[in-house]
């Protein structure tokens, strides 16, 4: 699955080709939790169940303040 072009600009050092939604899910769910906007927060939620990122959180390399954010929301 490709990503939407509303959310490409977030992995603008990325060959946009060869990211794979299924092959780099933990490092697209990184990001966008990191670095994403609304928009590319609601597209992650309607891929990604929100208790199945919530399981992701302790792998992904989060700041500190985007990681309690996220805990807590999810």
């Amino acid at each position: 699955m490709n990503i939407p072009p509303t959310i490409t600009k977030y992995f603008w050092g990325d060959n946009l080709q060869e990211l794979d939604f299924h092959t780099h899910q933990k490092y697209i769910t990184q990001t966008l939790l990191e670095k994403g906007d609304i928009t590319a927060t609601q597209w992650l939620f309607t891929q990604i169940p929100k208790t199945q990122i919530k399981s992701l959180l302790p792998e992904l390399k989060l700041s500190k303040k985007s990681a309690n954010f996220w805990s807590l929301y999810l």
